[in-house]
């Protein structure tokens, strides 16, 4: 697919991320923006990474070969109505949004059926923003994408090596298949995590202990928790049929869990948690999935001046270190100091630079 203008409402960490990885792969493409702030397209703008310098007019879109929607769903919805009008017969619209329903919907009822496909990056990160943004984003995860019956099968298969091309790895769904698998894998995990961090926080006292005490796993289990709020409302509402049948589900596993330690049936609890480890041990996360954390864990002396010589170390070796910290719950984590990078190639330069320099180093086994 040879594009020459790439539309974006909305820049974002996804939107950002995959403007950068198309500019990454096709420089002379000529990319327009329209955000929620103008300070967002000021700032891609200075960046070189979009070539307009405000937010646009829906008429200016009528340029784009595809319109990106990178919105929260209810708004990706909305613009595609305002879209309709304004975009070339040639032109692709598609989306990133958690939910297809909807918007599905909307382009049925529009008749752009043939000029829209649904599309979800299985990534993302806890962080938010463009500044979050990265041209890697994409590289190796999966991409769903979802098309109506009558849409052209060469029109899809195009925008689909497109995809392909900027590293992400396509799959093709349903719309409906769309919704229920990712309730059940990311929009139920929200709802837990979310719940879990609100529990523990209405159980803490006036001393935190509970979050001074916090382990890597219970940080692991709520990571999810730190997105954002406004887009997680978008998506619980837009899936609510399927989201409140996985709750309702959910609601009964837990209730095997409290049924079986209730009555102290210590086979039934085995039971449980041994199948529970065995599909879990079974499930391969590639370094696509839906976040990525590129970590490893170091033991160093408590000794002044053992932290700062880490760090010099991966400065020589011109290594980016994105978060770093001391672990003093160390219950279920395998190493004092946990160290995050941007990319799996930082990771595995850092692992030999200080394994080289005689410290303990290991990555959590998923």
């Amino acid at each position: 697919m040879k594009t020459k203008t790439i539309g974006f409402v909305g820049l974002g960490l996804i939107g950002g991320s995959i403007a950068k990885a198309i500019l990454k792969i096709y420089p002379n493409t000529r990319i327009l923006a329209t955000a929620s702030r103008e300070a967002t397209i000021e700032t891609a703008f200075e960046e070189r990474l979009i070539d307009n310098n405000g937010l646009l007019k829906i008429h200016q879109f009528g340029q784009c070969d595809i319109i990106f929607l990178c919105s929260p769903v209810k708004i990706n919805c909305e613009y595609l109505e305002k879209l309709k009008d304004v975009v070339k017969p040639d032109c692709i619209i598609t989306d990133v949004g958690s939910v297809k329903g909807d918007i599905t919907a909307v382009a049925r009822k529009l008749g752009i059926t043939n000029q829209f496909i649904g599309g979800h990056p299985m990534t993302g990160s806890e962080l938010t923003g463009l500044e979050h943004s990265s041209a890697s984003l994409l590289e190796n995860a999966y991409y769903i994408l979802t098309a109506d019956p009558e849409m052209n099968t060469d029109t899809y298969s195009q925008f689909a090596d497109y995809i392909k091309s900027l590293g992400a790895i396509p799959i093709q769904l349903t719309p409906e298949e769309h919704d229920e698998a990712t309730a059940t894998v990311s929009h139920l995990p929200h709802v837990v995590a979310a719940s879990l961090v609100n529990l523990v926080n209405d159980n803490d006292d006036e001393r935190n202990i509970c979050k001074t005490i916090a382990a890597g796993g219970f940080k692991d289990i709520t990571r999810i928790a730190s997105g954002s709020p406004t887009m997680w409302q978008h998506i619980f509402l837009s899936n609510k049929d399927a989201v409140l049948k996985l709750i309702g589900d959910f609601k009964e596993q837990l209730s095997y869990f409290e049924n079986s330690i209730a009555s102290q049936d210590a086979d039934e609890i085995l039971k449980l948690w041994t199948k529970a480890k065995d599909y879990r041990d079974s499930i391969t996360i590639p370094d696509g999935g839906s976040f990525k954390f590129f970590e490893l864990y170091c033991d160093i002396d408590d000794k002044p001046g053992t932290l700062v010589g880490v760090l010099q170390l991966l400065a020589n070796a011109d290594i980016s270190v994105k978060n770093i910290d001391i672990i003093h719950n160390r219950e279920f984590e395998p190493g004092v100091l946990r160290i995050e990078f941007y990319s799996q190639d930082s990771l595995d330069k850092a692992k030999t630079v200080l394994t080289h320099n005689n410290y303990y180093v290991r990555q959590r086994t998923n």
